[in-house]
């Protein structure tokens, strides 16, 4: 019987939750990571050399039997889990003055709605391992921006972390909001190009949401801010 720990990661295919899912591999754990686009998730695991203790899941984080299957299918192949980590999200990089609502409702459901249905999903498995809910917020769901609509779905994920931690803690089951700064992913590929300054990169925030995943048992870290230095906002 392997006791190894497991962990389901939304939107691991690239960035954040792919160099996450790395890291936790590396670390003796148990993992499957989903993703919309299913050819991403196989170039992934291939990347990898299809690792036997990583699973790929197509599916859409804001879709509740999509993200139910992702968790059943998780048990099913590993018997247990203990972490999920809600980091599928993007922006549409336009303001509520001038931008083009076609896309904020994907944007919304996604970045607001899927962590939930995480949430929803996997709770009752959480409970049994006493198990960690990681939400990867933003830095905008702290500081204000003029007519971000991206920055109003992170402050969504902001309340949401607190108010999950509120009625979970007492089943046992940890909540930590990781927000980063500004960090080198495809999130700015909309946008001609990387901001300028220094950036962090995904491994480095892969670094803090492993560290508060791997604290003892019984600790509960909540909430992670993490900038590049150089970054005042």
């Amino acid at each position: 019987m392997n006791d190894s720990p497991v962990a389901l990661i939304t939107g691991g295919g690239s960035g954040i939750g792919a160099a996450v899912a790395r890291q936790l591999l590396d670390a003796g754990h148990r993992v499957t990571v989903t993703g919309r686009g299913e050819d991403r998730l196989r170039e992934f695991a291939a990347g990898l050399g299809n690792p036997g203790d990583l699973l790929t899941v197509p599916g859409s984080a804001s879709d509740f039997d999509d993200v139910q299957d992702a968790v059943d299918r998780t048990l099913k192949a590993y018997g247990r889990l203990d972490t999920v980590v809600a980091n599928a999200g993007f922006a549409t990089h336009d303001t509520v003055a001038d931008g083009d609502p076609a896309g904020w409702t994907e944007m919304v459901l996604t970045n607001v709605l899927g962590p939930a249905l995480l949430i929803r999903a996997s709770v009752d498995a959480l409970k049994e391992t006493r198990g960690r809910i990681v939400l990867v917020g933003s830095v905008a769901g702290f500081v204000n921006t003029p007519g971000n609509l991206y920055g109003a779905t992170k402050w969504a994920v902001t309340g949401l972390a607190e108010n999950t931690r509120r009625q979970v803690t007492e089943f046992g089951v940890g909540v930590t909001l990781v927000a980063p700064g500004r960090v080198e992913t495809p999130f700015w590929d909309g946008t001609g190009g990387l901001p300028p300054g220094h950036l962090l990169t995904a491994e480095q925030i892969a670094e803090s949401v492993v560290w508060a995943i791997r604290q003892p048992a019984g600790v509960d870290v909540n909430t992670l801010v993490v900038r590049p230095l150089g970054q005042p906002n």
